[in-house]
């Protein structure tokens, strides 16, 4: 028997775009109140994921969306209706496909189910597709069985569960998947049919072309077999593999309706051949922005080099994403490190190349550069044999002249380095599976716009996420879990860094950082760091912490909102500067750190949550605010939450200005800290000089650089009682630390005052 194929575009509904006045709110029969008369219905012109859509205030219990005109329902033939959604605000509803049953002459046929699966949304912004398949037969996975008096249906989708939720619809798409309920060759035209020979050598594309110009709606099935294509290939029709394929590399397979791992894996024989080839595809198509894993896990025994699998694009940057699925590394030597030494020559003034570099051409493009004067997470942006240099992604700070530079070469799951510039590239719902083998994922050097999402990155050996250059301008990371495969090791014992950034306008949000050496290195500025979990403890007692958090710009421009910061610190420096010291340029300023929450156990009074270090001369506070966060030490206090780090240089503290600190809490530290500071100062002995110390409260024990208000609490007297109206004049910057502040009487008095005294002074 052969089915007759409908064309799938005569499938398809009215787009909402085209008025609502084609889409009912009942059951979609003539008559029926359509969805234009309908409160809290309407067109949305330009989501950013579906274009556009509908959007619909959930309003009654059962809320019900069809189409006025009817799909034909034929017998033999099975239909798939699917819709996106996604929540934007309010409660969370239930979805599912659904539709109305209608016989010859138009009239709606009871006792039939009408109504496919249903789905709970889960959360906000991430779109959830819901499907459901009806038929005329009662087979395994037909959802609405409605038989042979079906001439037609009514489709669309309810909405049910609480109301008051806000949800954007894609369109509603209807699909033939007749195929699926049929043997292979009933509907089909078979490739052998129309010249293939499948032997593995002799080119078959021609006759690949016949079977898809021949297939007029029908799939196209590829019988078992080796099949050689010689060149590119687009096939229009929807592709079924019992064979594999054979292609060069530079060949393209673009499969219009089956851009997806599943197909491509069963195309060339493995999920990681199927991976490289489909996004080969999708940076040469048109017609598709997506390729979906599926859900499935591709095993990986080396890196897959990205740029490598598109061998004529060296540079994208139309949208593009990646989702749904596993990617894990396989035990092979081939993610051993590739480790290179060589003497190299750096310059200052030229400050992003090391010269003169011996061996250059052994240096891999995405190392990490290892060497004095080198700070964290600088790596080799690009390499210029014929010139002898190496492109840092970094300056180095203290590196002038010859030495030995390490350049080590990690192994990522997914490589981007190959590629000049990558832009506007989304990775959705993966988990990188590193196994404790290799890192996770490098991005390109260069682009604007990359968005991690939803992803897992789990037991990287040395890194989950690399940007090798400034392909993380712009970088959105959001809901990500980063798992480090050094939980059983101290902070002392662990070597491996979550991510880093060099780019500027970084975001970092609602991630998960668990037990790495450092979770976040960021070299840029204008960072929005909020909602985040980094945690980095571990069980030993008076146990060392390190830095959670590292910025290494002055100037950075970041706000830190809203984060718990578990068992680590923020450390503030500028390592990456080629001349790191103060000369005429903005200094540490520029960084809010607010709402967040800050907790540590089991250490020595000496440790603290925020470091400052300088790694050049003449720097100080030029705009830093620290408001309403919370710390607390556990088992034990802390002397301290804020310090300087003076390894490399001093602050100047008599330059601070623009300092808030207020509104913190402080749990289990016996200096807490804020600025302005308000003092109750009690002078039981008549005095014309009082002398107060405000050291331990001033954040860093800065200076005392000016003096707001002094207001007397309560009658000023002489040693013999007399009141006095008196007003003194302060003396700031007092002792040999200048935290202390020198308030003149004109006569020897006593009694409380509340001082107001600031760390930094009007400029």
């Amino acid at each position: 028997m052969t089915i007759a194929y409908t064309d799938p575009d005569d499938l398809l509904p009215v787009p909402f775009e085209e008025g609502l006045h084609n889409w009912s709110a009942g059951d979609g029969l003539t008559g029926s109140q359509t969805l234009e008369t309908v409160g809290g219905v309407s067109i949305v012109t330009a989501d950013g994921d579906f274009g556009g859509c509908l959007e619909i205030v959930k309003t009654s219990s059962t809320q019900r969306v069809r189409c006025m005109d009817a799909t034909p329902m034929v017998p033999g033939r099975y239909l798939r209706i699917r819709i996106r959604i996604k929540a934007i605000s309010g409660t969370l509803p239930e979805v599912r496909v659904a539709g109305t049953p209608v016989n010859g002459a138009g009239s709606a046929i009871s006792g039939l189910t009408a109504i496919g699966p249903s789905k709970a949304l889960t959360g906000y912004g991430s779109i959830r597709e819901v499907s459901g398949i009806v038929g005329t037969g009662a087979r395994d996975g037909v959802d609405m069985v409605w038989g042979m008096d079906a001439a037609a249906g009514h489709f669309g989708f309810d909405l049910t569960g609480g109301n008051g939720g806000v949800v954007h619809i894609d369109d509603v798409i209807i699909e033939d998947v007749t195929a699926l309920f049929l043997p292979q060759l009933v509907g089909a035209v078979d490739v052998r049919d129309y010249g293939a020979v499948g032997d593995g050598s002799t080119d078959d594309t021609a006759a690949f072309l016949a079977a898809d110009d021949a297939a007029d709606g029908r799939a196209v099935y590829v019988s078992p077999g080796s099949y050689y294509l010689g060149s590119s290939l687009t096939l229009e029709h929807r592709v079924q593999f019992s064979g594999t394929l054979v292609m060069p590399k530079d060949a393209i397979l673009t499969l219009q309706r089956n851009l997806d791992l599943v197909t491509y894996a069963a195309a060339f024989g493995s999920e990681a051949k199927g991976l490289a080839k489909a996004f080969q595809a999708l940076l040469n198509s048109g017609s598709h922005d997506t390729l979906d894993l599926c859900g499935r896990s591709v095993q990986l025994t080396e890196p897959l080099d990205m740029q490598g699998a598109v061998p004529n694009r060296d540079a994208y940057a139309t949208r593009r994403v990646i989702q749904n699925g596993q990617i894990e590394a396989s035990n092979s030597s081939d993610w051993d490190d590739t480790v290179v030494t060589s003497v190299a020559s750096y310059d200052p003034s030229n400050a992003y190349f090391l010269h003169s570099v011996q061996n250059v051409a052994n240096i891999p493009v995405g190392a990490l550069v290892e060497g004095a004067g080198v700070g964290r997470e600088v790596y080799v942006r690009a390499v210029d044999v014929a010139s002898g240099t190496v492109r840092l992604n970094c300056p180095l700070f203290d590196a002038e002249g010859t030495q030995n530079f390490t350049f080590r070469r990690y192994k990522y799951l997914l490589d981007f380095s190959g590629f000049g510039n990558l832009a506007k590239f989304a990775i959705s719902d993966i988990e990188f599976r590193c196994n404790g083998r290799a890192s996770g994922l490098m991005i390109a050097p260069a682009g604007i716009g990359l968005h991690i999402r939803d992803c897992v990155f789990t037991r990287p050996k040395n890194r989950a996420l690399t940007s090798p250059g400034e392909g993380c301008q712009g970088m959105m990371v959001d809901r990500c879990q980063f798992l480090s495969d050094e939980s059983p090791l101290t902070v002392s014992e662990r070597v491996s860094i979550a991510m880093n950034a060099t780019g500027n306008d970084v975001k970092i949000r609602d991630n998960r950082f668990v037990h790495f050496k450092h979770s976040i290195v960021l070299a840029g500025a204008g960072n929005m760091i909020s909602g985040n979990h980094w945690f980095q403890g571990d069980s030993a007692s008076n146990g060392i912490r390190s830095a959670g958090l590292i910025l290494s710009k002055t100037n950075c421009k970041t706000t830190i909102t809203g984060n718990y910061i578990d068992n680590n610190y923020i450390l503030w420096a500028n390592e990456h500067d080629q001349d790191p010291a103060q000369n005429d340029e903005f200094s540490f300023g520029g960084l809010t750190i607010n709402g967040n929450i800050f907790t540590v156990n089991d250490v020595s009074e000496a440790f603290r949550f925020f470091i400052v270090r300088p790694h050049g001369t003449g720097h100080f506070l030029s705009g830093l605010t620290m408001g309403n966060n919370v710390f607390r030490a556990l088992n034990g206090n802390i002397e301290r939450v804020e310090d300087l780090d003076t390894t490399y240089a001093e602050l100047k503290l008599d330059r601070s200005y623009n300092v808030m600190v207020q509104g913190n809490v402080f749990n289990a530290v016996t200096n807490q800290i804020r600025n302005p500071l308000v003092l109750k100062v009690d002078q039981n002995t008549a005095s014309s000089t009082w002398t107060i110390d405000c050291g331990p409260s001033l954040p860093f024990q800065g200076r005392v650089r000016s003096v707001e208000a002094v207001i007397a609490e309560g009658p000023l007297t002489t040693a013999g009682g007399t009141v006095k109206w008196a007003i003194p004049y302060a003396e700031p910057e007092q002792g040999s630390n200048g935290d202390k502040v020198k308030l003149m009487w004109e006569a020897a008095l006593k009694g409380r005052v509340t001082l107001t005294a600031r760390v930094d002074a009007p400029l």
